[in-house]
């Protein structure tokens, strides 16, 4: 099975919900990324997801935006970020959940990104502008690899949409808790828990929440009623203040800790 739909199976056989944090492969080098991996396995994280550096991410806040420019100012390709994997497979069984725009996908050849990708280890893909209706061969070629395919819903969805949309998601569901991009927030929308119910009327696959969770009280609302909790622009700003010292790594673990256990409720 998936590592992915492994990894929600077991957690809800325990009544426990997914920590999954958000990191620019290549920021501030791919070494660096390499080693926050393995300090993000031992702060208890289920799933990491990769965001693959690109010149236009529509989808992210600024944050995330200045991470991408960083990995791509180191030259970070989509090739680099499966050859990461590759490398990272040697130590790790943690899934890993590539986040990336249409535009490197299909540079690079939808059908040889899948079955490189599978070859690597990667578990699962979110392309962000990548819509449902246009997916089909995109999402052919990751079945044939086993390869989780995740889509977002909005909380602009609409129920018909919700039905198309999860129905394309396996491994688990991405809702969106917000319009706009990627970015911390000092509050989280009202209407969270109300969309997750909605979406589970449509779907048993999974549902996690992410954008604009960036603290442990944050997780520990969203862990009440998602089955995931998804954080990034929090830990990709820490990466960001911290660059390329010995430190990067087991300071950005210990953060991510707060959040892994808020999310477990410990």
């Amino acid at each position: 099975m998936n590592r992915i739909k492994q990894c929600f199976k077991k957690l809800q056989n325990q009544n426990r919900k997914a920590f999954i944090p958000y990191i620019t492969a290549g920021d501030p080098t791919l070494d660096i990324t390499e080693q926050i991996v393995y300090e993000l396995e031992k702060a208890g994280v289920d799933v990491i997801e990769f965001g693959v550096p690109f010149s236009d991410p529509v989808g992210d806040g600024v944050v995330n935006q200045e991470a991408a420019q960083r990995a791509l100012l180191n030259n970070t390709s989509l090739h680099d970020v499966i050859g990461l994997v590759e490398r990272l497979r040697k130590n790790t069984a943690v899934p890993i959940l590539l986040f990336t725009y249409f535009n490197p996908v299909l540079a690079y050849g939808i059908e040889a990104f899948a079955k490189d990708a599978a070859a690597a280890g990667v578990d699962g893909v979110l392309c962000v502008d990548l819509p449902p209706e246009e997916a089909q061969e995109y999402k052919q070629c990751l079945d044939q690899q086993d390869i989780a395919t995740v889509f977002l819903i909005a909380p602009t969805s609409t129920d018909q949409r919700i039905e198309l949309i999860a129905k394309q998601c396996s491994g688990f569901v991405y809702y969106v808790s917000r319009t706009g991009v990627t970015g911390e927030r000092e509050a989280l929308e009202t209407s969270i828990s109300a969309m997750v119910q909605k979406i589970k009327q449509h779907t048993d696959t999974p549902v996690a929440v992410g954008f604009g969770i960036s603290t442990p009280d944050q997780a520990r609302e969203v862990a009440g009623y998602a089955d995931g909790v998804i954080v990034g622009s929090a830990i990709v700003r820490m990466i960001g203040e911290l660059g390329e010292s010995a430190e990067t790594a087991p300071k950005v673990g210990a953060f991510v800790k707060t959040l892994v256990d808020a999310t477990k409720g410990a």
